[in-house]
């Protein structure tokens, strides 16, 4: 491991010379570049040089356990028990930070999140759900753009897709795909009797234009008067889209904007991150091989997580985490704890296999 983290800092501090190139600094995009990977590095090189920095302090005072004067030995031993857990700490951080990392942790996201089992009160969590991440993105700065949303009757959501920006949104939001189950008394319910029903949520990373190639000829793209809710007419001009692209038989639409053209781009860009998504699963075996096993069918059974409003209790299943604090998840503010355990999880299970 620590030959590994020697050629690490060696390969940062390449790239630290080349940006103060003056023939790189010439090319923006190739500076981009370079300070990219550079960026990826440095905090591996950090960690790595405080476990250096600690170690020479370690050695040192185990050096003077074998001082004349005993005040000394007892000051020696007093920091090597403080300079061991630190050591001891870092090592682990150390192990995490040279994991292969997923080439998609530095993008931006595209959040779907759809009713599935129990009608009215499935798309009403689904609002609950798009409201949660929206708080939770705002308070880490990222930027939220609502791409499309279906609204139903009761003010809810069938659909919504956000596009999500900012520093490694992927690598914070990739676990929360999956069913999300909710169980909690709706308020038409008059016998207090509750009831579960699910969403599905999809996290997928935004798809570069060097990601996915879309070849007009591959798709069709059809335009419709926008609606809302019940039927009723929301725009007196065709400026909703609807895209089919044909070898996949993926269809997307977007009828948000008033401007034809801004969500004929919106639905192209929720159609370039699919198509990723559907490369990549193909092209990775530990991923699922379609875009449908990533977030089940929305069915009550396929959860990997239970929402339940009774018990101010969230439990995510993959993870065995509780957490007695609905309320405050909800809000955006107790999710991140959330995230935290499954990124500790699956980095431990990563790990194993390492």
């Amino acid at each position: 491991m620590f030959s590994k983290l020697d050629e690490v800092e060696t390969r940062f501090e390449e790239l630290t010379a080349r940006m103060a190139d003056p023939e790189v600094a010439s090319n923006p995009k190739r500076y981009a570049e370079i300070a990219k990977e550079q960026s990826g590095l440095s905090t591996t090189v950090e960690v790595w040089r405080q476990y250096k920095s600690l170690g020479e302090e370690l050695d040192s005072a185990k050096e003077l356990l074998g001082d004349d004067d005993q005040e000394m030995r007892e000051m020696a031993k007093e920091e090597i028990d403080s300079l061991e857990p630190q050591m001891t700490a870092l090592k682990d951080r150390l192990q995490i930070l040279l994991l292969p990392k997923d080439p998609n942790d530095a993008k931006n996201v595209l959040l779907e999140v759809r009713a599935g089992t129990g009608g009215d009160e499935a798309s009403l969590f689904a609002a609950n759900l798009m409201r949660m991440y929206t708080r939770y993105a705002e308070a880490a700065r990222w930027k939220v753009d609502i791409i499309s949303a279906s609204a139903t009757e009761v003010g809810g959501y069938k659909e919504a897709i956000a596009l999500i920006s900012g520093k490694q949104v992927f690598a914070r939001l990739k676990f929360e795909s999956g069913v999300h189950r909710v169980q909690r008394v709706p308020d038409t319910e008059s016998q207090g009797r509750i009831h579960t029903s699910a969403c599905t949520v999809a996290v997928l990373p935004e798809a570069e234009e060097v990601d996915v190639q879309i070849n007009d000829l591959d798709i069709r793209i059809d335009v419709y008067r926008a609606s809302g809710p019940g039927g009723q007419s929301v725009n007196t001009t065709d400026s909703a889209v609807r895209i089919t692209h044909i070898p996949s038989g993926l269809v997307v639409t977007c009828q948000d904007e008033k401007s034809q053209h801004k969500n004929k781009a919106k639905a192209l860009k929720v159609l370039a991150s699919r198509l990723l998504e559907m490369e990549t699963s193909k092209a990775n075996a530990e991923q699922s091989d379609a875009r449908r096993a990533m977030v089940g069918s929305g069915d009550r059974s396929e959860r990997i997580r239970t929402y339940n409003y009774p018990q101010n209790r969230v439990t995510d299943h993959r993870i065995n985490l509780t957490l007695y604090k609905l309320d405050s998840i909800m809000e955006g503010d107790g999710l991140p704890e959330m995230i935290d355990g499954c990124v500790a999880y699956f980095n431990a299970e990563l790990l194993k296999g390492s």
